[in-house]
């Protein structure tokens, strides 16, 4: 990533509208960005045919965000990036979790849009090398991490359970937290969240199954800030145990909220540890049951304490302006 003080005025900063996990950290970052540098200009898709053509452009992608299926979400990207020139930062990049018939689908559309597309982004090294990995890109790309900006403490009042946080899907380590709950002799679970779009049916699964093993799981649902803060407060052992992961708002969210989660060991997990000293408890796969029996009986090890965290939201608006920046006109 260029560190050159910005010589122009940042891109468009296109952004979606509802609750989609990108598409609420697009505008969280395009309004520091503007907080940052007050002429720089918001739009949102509906708004693109007002903006003239040539304007530089800069969104977040997930193929999930921009169509219906990975082929629609090509045609709209691409056509995007013919008429503007266009920098992205990618999110929820391809890998072996797709399963086979998605992941060579999602594979063309990021090396479309990365072929397309003037200069690209990713939230950390690791997606970076994912997109090597996966054969998508191998050209230039700019790293700027998830940021994590400390929230209100709440008192913590703790439910002697474990807690996953974010949406429910295949992969996001559900099921790991529930196996290692079982070992430790945990009977409560918690998902601090609902389940991701077309999800619902493998939720109730899950909540079938671990009642089947003697263990009680509640689903939150959707949760404001507000009660975000208090029940995360709640939970007595936070557990992170993707099996594959992009980058992840759920463990950047844990530490805002001033928690230190068991995270099981992989290479995104090492990167963010590295970033954040001491604020995760990194663990193998294999020890995750004996950390959550040894967190019950030590709560104090599940809040972090560290302020300030390292790499907050201006700190990643001012990595995308210096970013931006240095791209050759």
């Amino acid at each position: 990533m260029s560190l050159q003080t910005p010589n122009a005025a940042p891109p468009v900063l296109l952004v979606h509208p509802g609750p989609h996990g990108v598409a609420v950290y697009a505008r969280e970052i395009a309004a520091e960005v503007v907080r940052l540098t007050p002429g720089a200009r918001i739009a949102t898709p509906d708004a693109l045919a007002a903006l003239a053509p040539g304007s530089p452009v800069h969104a977040h992608v997930t193929d999930r965000l921009w169509g219906a299926s990975p082929e629609e979400a090509t045609r709209t990207v691409v056509a995007l990036a013919a008429r503007h020139p266009l920098t992205v930062t990618l999110h929820d990049v391809p890998q072996e979790s797709d399963g086979e018939r998605n992941r060579p689908r999602r594979r063309a559309f990021y090396r479309a849009v990365t072929e397309a597309a003037r200069a690209v982004a990713v939230n950390s090294a690791h997606e970076r090398e994912l997109l090597r990995e996966e054969d998508v890109w191998h050209g230039d790309i700019a790293v700027v991490p998830l940021p994590v900006d400390e929230r209100p403490a709440s008192v913590a009042s703790s439910d002697d359970g474990v807690g996953v946080l974010g949406y429910f899907y295949p992969g996001k380590g559900h099921d790991e937290a529930l196996a290692a709950a079982v070992a430790a002799g945990v009977p409560r679970l918690t998902v601090l969240g609902r389940a991701s779009e077309g999800h619902a049916a493998d939720l109730d699964a899950f909540v079938r199954r671990a009642d089947a093993v003697g263990v009680s799981v509640e689903v939150t649902g959707w949760l404001d800030d507000a009660d975000m803060a208090a029940r995360v407060a709640r939970v007595a052992v936070p557990v992170i145990a993707h099996r594959h992961v992009s980058a992840s708002g759920s463990l950047a969210s844990w530490i805002g909220w001033g928690r230190r989660p068991l995270a099981v060991r992989n290479r995104y997990v090492d990167e963010m540890a590295q970033l954040r000293p001491g604020t995760l408890a990194v663990v193998e796969s294999e020890a995750l049951a004996g950390a959550i029996a040894a967190a019950r009986a030590d709560a104090s090890s599940t809040w972090h304490g560290v302020a300030p965290l390292p790499f907050g939201r201006a700190d990643a608006a001012r990595a995308y302006l210096r970013w931006w920046g240095g791209l050759a006109p």
